[in-house]
């Protein structure tokens, strides 16, 4: 998860003692940023580490969208994660093609595990389990991309890339946690009665290309008020490129903007549905997927896909989900000649699994068998809302603080989440 910084107290304290509401400057040539993290995430922990942000704005004509710009973040998590991220983003040294790159890699000693098709696999939130880390394993995991978007009319585009992921998994270890109740974790379980296969349970690769067309009308990429952003694409993951387990892979989603007071009101929402078809490693389950700018992000349930909700609560086969947003711009300012606009939000998220992923019914011959395979009842919409405060500077750099609480405690045992991180989620 991505980041707020220590130095935003004091931006926000001078900007309300002396800054006024002004007319936005057009920002021209470089804008650097390099900064301390201190960031939190009810999934993760705190977060600690830096970061580098450049965006390149060119000679005119290009603000409030630069026409490049770079990434770079070294990250650690109290619960047990490293985040490491390069991102680049170029919109003119090939002519008329947008490309991108990305490169991460990510290693996580507790990564949450809560199984498989959604309300079909129970959380027990007993507080034996969740401090003995029953509900973790461990991953590491490489990841490259480059993507192409060039336009074929107005607002209508084409999009082409290549995705690489590696695993690398165990199962979670830590000395100093309470032993595990069921003897091992769930994780060991849905290996050892063959829900995950034995040939994908260390890991393995996915070597992809994707492609498919984009329609984008909104009048701000980072922080639109107006417009449509709508994407469709396939992914093809065959085992001749290197993948373990061959797949193709389906996505759509539409974003919607509308002013209800110029840009100062905006409603927007967002929905999503994406699948397979074939049956992938189950570690290829669980990620929001990127064609373009930025990339892959992890975990149907948490900040960037449902917020409130546990990260990786929902995993299946096919699943969806869906935000509605309401977001205020309450005032913009010039401080040192930059653009501050602050903003608050309210939302309601929602997902649910629509294909199972395997069958995680029981054998009566099993002697015994922990809670999470035997009490599980029907997939239904995991809800959840919340609000937050947002900070954007030059309509690109956001600052975000978002709390969101869910409907059941099945999908959140604290009930709700507090989360400090970057960017409008669409």
């Amino acid at each position: 998860m991505k980041k707020i910084f220590i130095l935003l107290s004091a931006l926000v304290l001078v900007s309300s003692a002396a800054a006024q509401e002004k007319k936005e400057v057009e920002k021209t040539g470089f804008s650097f940023g390099g900064f301390p993290i201190v960031a939190f995430d009810q999934d993760k922990g705190f977060q600690l580490g830096a970061l580098a942000n450049i965006y390149d704005f060119g000679k005119g004509g290009w603000y409030p969208n630069p026409r490049q710009q770079m990434y770079l973040e070294a990250s650690w998590f109290t619960k047990g994660s490293q985040l490491y991220v390069l991102s680049y983003d170029n919109r003119f040294l090939i002519p008329r093609i947008r490309f991108s790159f990305a490169a991460q890699f990510s290693n996580e000693k507790a990564l949450d595990f809560y199984g498989f098709n959604g309300y079909k696999s129970y959380y027990d939130n007993d507080e034996a389990l969740t401090k003995s880390g029953y509900y973790k394993m461990s991953r590491m995991l490489p990841y490259g991309k480059i993507d192409f978007t060039g336009e074929i009319t107005a607002h209508f585009y084409w999009k082409f890339g290549y995705h690489f992921k590696y695993f690398i998994l165990d199962e979670f270890a830590n000395d100093n946690t309470p032993d595990l109740p069921y003897g091992k974790t769930l994780f060991a379980w849905y290996k050892d009665l063959g829900f995950i296969e034995a040939d994908e349970y260390k890991g393995g690769m996915t070597s992809a290309w994707r492609a498919g067309l984009m329609y984008d009308s909104r009048d701000v990429e980072n922080a639109p008020s107006r417009g449509l952003w709508a994407e469709a694409f396939m992914e093809w993951a065959p085992k001749w490129m290197g993948t373990n387990k061959p797949y193709g892979h389906y996505y759509a989603v539409v974003r919607q903007y509308f002013p209800l007071a110029g840009e100062k009101l905006v409603f927007a929402y967002r929905a999503n549905v994406q699948g397979f078809i074939g049956k992938p490693g189950f570690y290829a389950l669980p990620f929001e997927s990127v064609l373009g700018p930025g990339y892959d992000r992890d975990g149907f349930g948490g900040y960037r896909t449902i917020r409130g909700l546990m990260r990786n609560r929902l995993q299946g086969q096919a699943v969806c989900y869906f935000n509605t947003e309401l977001r205020w711009r309450f005032i913009n300012l010039r401080v040192l000649n930059q653009n501050l606009t602050l903003g608050a939000n309210a939302f309601f998220d929602g997902g649910r699994v629509l294909q199972d992923y395997t069958d995680v019914s029981v054998n009566p011959s099993w002697t015994f068998l922990p809670s999470q395979l035997t009490k599980g009842g029907p997939e239904q919409f995991h809800l959840a809302a919340g609000g937050g405060l947002r900070f954007i500077l030059n309509k690109n750099f956001i600052i975000a603080v978002d709390y969101g609480r869910a409907f059941n405690r099945q999908d959140n045992g604290k009930g709700g989440s507090l989360y400090i991180n970057t960017g409008y989620l669409f």
